[in-house]
């Protein structure tokens, strides 16, 4: 459940298949490590770590009990560190990157608590269910993107559930670099999940107010699963989404609550670190607040939970007690934002939806035809594009699915290949 549990140079192409040499990065710009064969994993050609050293950049909140840290390789890459500086990010490089076919590079953009490793080149990598099927496959998007002649890159953030606004900025950072290496002018974007509000944002302007503009480096847009529209999931189906995550009820998942305080095992506490909107100090989860929009209007609100009303309206229920959705989209959503923006008439845009609500291990959104997670009319929803080159169901892919079943890599590739 990637939302709930669920980043001047040389113009021109160079020759197909050819390397380009090129101007470095800007100068704000730091290549501090690069981990190539016999260090990097999951069938990666290479990893580097970037330092943009731009002002404004932050080290954002981590959730004290760890379950926000990176893991994993993703330690090695960030040099050692668990939380690192959201100013820093990894650029991974698939096989073919400087040799590959396509004249126009793809930047893969993963999805909430998730990471380059497990969204595109092992969906297995976090062991069973992880994929959001029963078994996982150990290849992905990458792979069946590099198979195909595409120069593939992909972008790992600091933070798992961070800024938005700051991982659009990483985003533009990632292009940057890839238009030095290869000498191009312009890449594909395919963004997952919370990965789509980064890329749409970037290529918007939608931007810290420190922050640089859209550099008009972008040709095609994909988002897959993103919540275009918005999703409401966490206020809508609360009761159930709030035991994965209170300790007390022995929740472990690295998510945000819609409550400030819930009652388990007849212990009623309070855990400011998990909550939606900033309490007690702590702002752990600024990216999932931003995708916020309320869809009560339109497929109601699940009154078989417990506590439902109070959870999406606010107030205090017999268990919880919390502010409600409104007060967190007024805390700062982005999608009215990112819609008022709109989508440069340049970036050609494509939007792709699940149509399974059958994701393993979750209560699946079950209000309207959806993914398990997003609505399909939020996946689907061209408010503020401009350009619209396609849009697509995958009729037997849930939101976990959507980055790496054959499917939806297909669609993928069709779109990349027009």
């Amino acid at each position: 459940m990637l939302l709930t549990l669920l980043i001047g140079v040389a113009a021109g192409l160079p020759a197909a298949g050819g390397t380009a040499v090129a101007a470095g990065p800007p100068s704000y710009l730091t290549m501090e490590a690069s981990y190539g064969a016999g260090t990097v994993s999951n069938g990666w050609e290479r990893v580097e770590r970037y330092l943009d050293t731009t002002s404004g950049f932050r080290t954002e909140g981590f959730p004290a009990d760890g379950r926000g840290d990176q893991d994993g390789k993703r330690v090695t890459y960030f040099g050692g560190v668990a939380r690192p500086y959201s100013g820093r990010f990894l650029l991974y490089s698939a096989p073919g990157w400087d040799t590959g076919s396509r004249a126009t590079p793809v930047l893969l953009v993963h999805g909430a608590n998730d990471t380059a490793d497990r969204a595109w080149a092992n969906p297995g990598e976090s062991g069973g269910y992880g994929c959001g099927a029963m078994s996982c496959p150990s290849t992905g998007l990458m792979q069946y993107l590099s198979a195909r002649g595409h120069r593939v890159f992909a972008v790992g953030f600091a933070h798992k559930q961070g800024d938005n606004l700051m991982q659009a900025q990483v985003v533009g950072d990632a292009i940057a670099v890839i238009k030095a290496k290869l000498g191009v002018s312009k890449v594909d974007l395919v963004g997952w999940s919370k990965g789509e509000m980064s890329t749409r944002a970037y290529v918007s302007s939608v931007k810290p107010s420190w922050g640089r503009p859209y550099a008009g480096d972008v040709r095609k847009l994909i988002t897959v699963g993103g919540p275009n529209g918005g999703y409401d999931y966490p206020y809508a189906h609360g009761w159930a989404h709030d035991f994965s995550i209170w300790p007390e009820c022995g929740g472990k998942v690295n998510a945000p609550s819609p409550h400030a305080k819930m009652t388990c095992y007849g212990t009623y506490t309070a855990h400011p670190e998990f909550s939606m909107t900033p309490s007690g100090g702590q702002d752990n989860y600024p990216g999932q607040r931003q995708m916020l929009a309320r869809w009560d209007g339109v497929y109601g609100v699940d009154g078989a939970a417990q506590d439902w009303y109070t959870t999406y309206y606010g107030g205090q229920g017999f268990y919880t007690s919390g502010d409600g959705i409104q007060a967190a989209i007024d805390a700062g959503s982005l999608i009215k934002p990112l819609h008022q923006a709109g989508v440069p008439s340049s970036v050609t845009t494509y939007l792709l939806a699940g149509g399974s609500p059958t994701v393993v291990g979750i209560f699946n959104e079950n209000r309207g035809p959806s993914d398990g997670v997003v609505f399909v009319s939020s996946a689907l929803d061209t408010t503020g594009v401009a350009t619209v080159g396609g849009k697509a169901t995958v009729a037997d892919a849930n939101h976990l699915e959507l980055g790496w079943k054959s499917s939806s890599a297909s669609q993928i590739a069709s779109w990349l290949a027009a």
